[in-house]
């Protein structure tokens, strides 16, 4: 099994250079990072996490510059989100932003997308909440488009681009996208329609929901398995010897936000699992 990792980087927290390198001298397979624009400091919605809402997320670097740092340092290092708010990005924008950390990882980038949770900070980015879902698989099948390899145009509801020259490409034509998300037949099913797999945050419950998510990706008419990377989980030897025994190849597990030494040593801790 494939042992990567996720942590909040922000301004008080290790670099990210640092990090990456670390990870990849030790053996982990991979970082992933998640992405907020801001916070807005005055809301309505609460934070699933529980409130008050931790001091890092209003703080967190910009992830795909972030990941371009790690990608600058490493070189097998695999490289992703977990995730990004894929609704508040211009498309056309973060399809030339992925398909050039792609290109130059030597296509070593996961896509993990997400709907979000902050109905302020969505609203900030002219996001209609109650069409998140339907807008963000429209940006993804644009997304699409532009990684073609001849130029293809692309119409939706929420956007279009014309046939376009479009370059670097991401390595394999696409990135490998995983959608975050609770379990349930509305995600399951648009995972089967435009995703590679599922991002399950803390990974409890995986063995009654991942047949159920395979099933329906059958269903959709897909071939093979959906892949399931359990993400931001907090490791134990029976944790990760479960997932091997539902056929899971990857593992993210969560570091703490802090500073180099206090990660450092939650490495040494995780050591144990590689």
């Amino acid at each position: 099994m494939r042992i990567a990792t996720t942590i909040f980087l922000t301004d008080e927290t290790i670099r990210p250079d640092r990090l990456a390198r670390e990870l990849e001298q030790r053996g982990f397979a991979g970082l992933y990072l998640p992405e907020h624009t801001h916070i807005p400091a005055s809301r309505d919605t609460p934070a699933p996490m529980g409130e008050p809402l931790p001091r890092e997320y209003g703080r967190t670097l910009d992830p795909f510059i972030a990941l371009g740092q790690a990608a600058a340092v490493t070189e097998r290092l695999a490289l992703g989100t977990g995730i990004t708010l894929v609704a508040q990005h211009d498309p056309v924008d973060l399809a030339k932003q992925i398909a050039t950390l792609d290109f130059l990882s030597g296509g070593r980038f996961t896509l993990g997308i997400g709907y979000g949770w902050n109905v302020e900070e969505a609203a900030d980015h002219g996001v209609e909440w109650s069409t998140r879902r339907e807008l963000t698989r429209d940006r993804v099948a644009l997304m699409r488009a532009l990684w073609a390899d001849e130029p293809t145009a692309y119409k939706g509801k929420f956007g279009s681009v014309r046939a376009s020259l479009a370059h670097p490409k991401p390595v394999n034509g696409a990135p490998r996208i995983l959608l975050g998300g609770a379990a349930g037949p509305k995600l399951f099913g648009q995972i089967a329609e435009y995703g590679d797999g599922w991002l399950p945050i803390g990974g409890r419950g995986l063995t009654e929901t991942v047949p159920v998510l395979r099933q329906a990706w059958s269903d959709a008419g897909r071939t093979g398995e959906p892949v399931v990377v359990p993400y931001a989980v907090a490791p134990s030897p029976g944790k990760l010897a479960h997932y091997r025994e539902l056929g899971l190849r990857e593992v993210v597990l969560q570091l703490p936000p802090a500073g180099e030494a206090e990660v450092l040593r939650t490495l040494d801790d995780f050591a144990q699992y590689l």
